[in-house]
């Protein structure tokens, strides 16, 4: 929540108009850039959060009046390419969204820039490639194929080529694929006994995999499973899924998320209508589905439905301990762990339910809790890319020496790919080597199932 002329009401979004032609006019975008970063310069609350401000700073300063508009138009690219869309800006710093009159929303602003260099012809296929997560996870689950490719991956000669063919930065971290799909692999249904229904919780949850889980890191989505079994609440699978669309909205690519869409919500409103929680367990999925579709398409009934029927896991089971519904027979300690809040759980407006179980773990076992709340600067295809891999880790520095802290035993993310992130950065920096766990490994852990 901002102050704002006195008052303290919440931001408000409006929807993205993104199909009325004037929303692809390059010149009322650039009109409409240079008004939001003319009152960015006067305000400059933003400049630790992404590269794009610092950028936009350096740009202005290096002009003859220190005033935006003596900066080249040609140059406000190099704001809108550093933007990576975590809302941060809107939703914790910037006093002038609405419902401010100066309406400043400076995401959706870069999101239609973005659209208009996409819809232009001019973003690279390597970037396409790399946000076609559905294309490159097909190869997971098939053993012979794995092998090859994780081997393969890990030499430096392969880094070399993906590095001149897709811009992936040759020294950053990049998933494995896995040699079991979670979809493959996971049973289908959860049998439980009764579970009383509670007034903030739908008492059987249908989980959307991720393309993440279901191709890289299945055993998150287990542990998932695992703690759903223990609680005794029902699950199933979704009957099938696409990619959420998030790294085709990240390159402004609007009419793949349409694609990814029109593939997704169908199938997981009939869930949404029959009572059903949808879980997610990678916070940029669950984001999808929460914020960025609705405000696409405003006028879906359906996209209603799954917006209010999605759940961050930790947000779930906090609210089935509300109700008195979730057991805290935790029996394994888990020392000292630093635990990451990533963007797109802090923009989700849940509050740190993350953080609060692991608080009620720490209540029955040994648990030292150190929780770092700052962006790690990998951001999905970002962190990755050759122009902007130093500068993630330029970004997730003061993260990396904070997880640190304390040498804990494990270090996790509720975004997987930011703890890798993390944990490349602390390596780095020369700390000792530290487990990776996500949230809901540690909670299967302390449960002991």
């Amino acid at each position: 929540m901002t102050i704002r002329e006195g008052n303290l009401e919440a931001p408000t979004r409006h929807a993205v108009d993104w199909k009325n032609p004037d929303f692809y006019d390059e010149a009322k975008c650039l009109a409409e850039m240079e008004r939001i970063f003319d009152i960015c310069h006067g305000c400059r609350r933003c400049v630790s959060l992404c590269q794009s401000f610092p950028n936009l700073f350096d740009l202005v300063d290096a002009t003859d009046d220190g005033e935006v508009h003596g900066v080249n138009k040609a140059d406000y690219w190099k704001v809108v390419d550093q933007c990576y869309l975590c809302d941060l800006c809107y939703l914790t710093k910037c006093p002038y969204v609405p419902p401010h009159a100066w309406n400043l929303d400076f995401p959706h602003t870069m999101l239609r820039a973005k659209a208009i260099k996409f819809r232009k012809g001019e973003v690279k296929a390597s970037e396409k490639f790399l946000a076609s997560t559905d294309v490159h996870g097909q190869f997971a689950g098939i053993p012979v194929v794995v092998q090859a490719v994780n081997a393969i991956n890990r030499t430096q000669a392969a880094r070399g080529v993906m590095e001149s063919v897709l811009d992936v930065d040759r020294k950053a971290w990049m998933p494995e694929l896995a040699t079991k799909r979670f979809r493959w692999s996971a049973k289908k249904k959860g049998s439980a006994t009764a579970v009383k229904d509670g007034q903030r919780s739908p008492g059987k949850v249908a989980i959307f995999a991720t393309c993440y889980v279901n191709y890289n890191e299945p055993g998150i989505g287990h542990d998932l499973l695992a703690s759903l079994e223990h609680n005794e609440i029902p699950y199933v699978i979704v009957e099938k899924e696409s990619c959420c669309g998030m790294p085709k909205l990240e390159l402004g690519d609007l009419e793949g998320v349409e694609k990814h869409k029109n593939a997704n919500i169908p199938v997981l409103a009939k869930y949404a209508k029959e009572g059903w929680a949808i879980v997610s367990a990678v916070p940029s999925c669950t984001l999808m589905f929460k914020q960025e579709l609705p405000l696409l398409f405003p006028g879906d009934a359906d996209v209603a439905a799954v917006q209010a029927a999605m759940f961050d896991p930790f947000e779930y089971l906090m609210a089935r301990h509300k109700d008195g519904l979730l057991k805290t027979d935790f029996k394994n300690p888990l020392g000292k762990v630093s635990y990451h809040i990533p963007c797109h759980g802090r923009v989700q407006k849940i509050g740190k339910k993350t953080e609060e179980m692991l608080k009620l773990i720490g209540e029955k076992v040994t648990l030292q809790l150190n929780t770092v709340e700052r962006c790690s600067g990998h951001a999905g295809t970002y962190g990755v890319k050759k122009p902007y891999h130093a500068i993630a880790m330029k970004i997730g520095r003061p993260v990396f020496k904070a997880m640190a802290n304390g040498e804990p035993d494990y270090i996790g993310s509720d975004c997987p790919m930011a703890a890798h992130h993390i944990a490349q950065g602390m390596a780095g920096n020369g700390a000792p080597a530290t487990k990776i766990a996500h949230p809901l490994t540690l909670l299967r852990t302390a449960y002991g199932v």
